[in-house]
């Protein structure tokens, strides 16, 4: 017995195009032909028009990856018909199950952080207008937390030195206006 010869499935389609045609070809001719009864399908599915056309592809590119297999099936139409439903039925499908749709959101407010942003550019700049001398005594002191014996060691000045700079240093924020605006007694 004479093994049975296998038939090309490009055959029948070469056949009816009156040549051989590569993959490629085969399947933009197909595309060509099928392309907008597969898109009013999807029309008709409950799609968009946008969205059908994107389904449309998704399906297509599954259809082309398996070619081979849409080519040789016995009806290439119910084939890629078939593709296109599974296609719309995995686009349907919830993508992720931990999220439930709720009247009351359970996440809790944050308190709005430009308020503290402006609150520290507000102290950088009451700085700025301070002394150099005065800037590094303030620093030191209530950034660093240096004792005023130790602030005196690093800037090598006396201590009493140290207390009069902070003093006046203290004197001038108090009096600054727009740190007045964030204690919030603007007057």
């Amino acid at each position: 017995m004479e093994p049975i010869e296998q038939i090309d499935p490009s055959y029948e389609w070469s056949y009816q195009t009156g040549g051989a045609m590569s993959r490629d070809q085969q399947f933009a001719e197909f595309v060509e032909q099928r392309w907008s009864a597969l898109v009013r399908s999807a029309v008709l599915l409950g799609c968009s028009t946008s969205e059908a056309e994107d389904l449309v592809q998704a399906a297509l590119v599954r259809c082309y990856i398996a070619w081979r297999r849409v080519a040789a099936a016995d009806d290439r139409d119910a084939y890629v018909y078939r593709v296109l439903l599974n296609t719309h039925h995995d686009s349907r499908r919830r993508q992720w199950w931990g999220e439930e749709p709720t009247a009351v959101l359970p996440e809790m407010a944050q308190a709005d952080e430009t308020a503290r942003i402006d609150d520290a550019h507000a102290i950088g700049r009451a700085l700025q207008r301070l002394s150099a001398a005065h800037r590094q005594v303030v620093v030191l002191r209530y950034y660093a937390h240096l004792t005023e014996q130790q602030i005196a060691g690093v800037l090598d000045i006396a201590a009493g030195t140290v207390k009069s700079r902070l003093s006046r240093a203290l004197s001038h924020l108090s009096t600054d206006t727009e740190l007045a605006n964030l204690r919030g007694d603007a007057s």
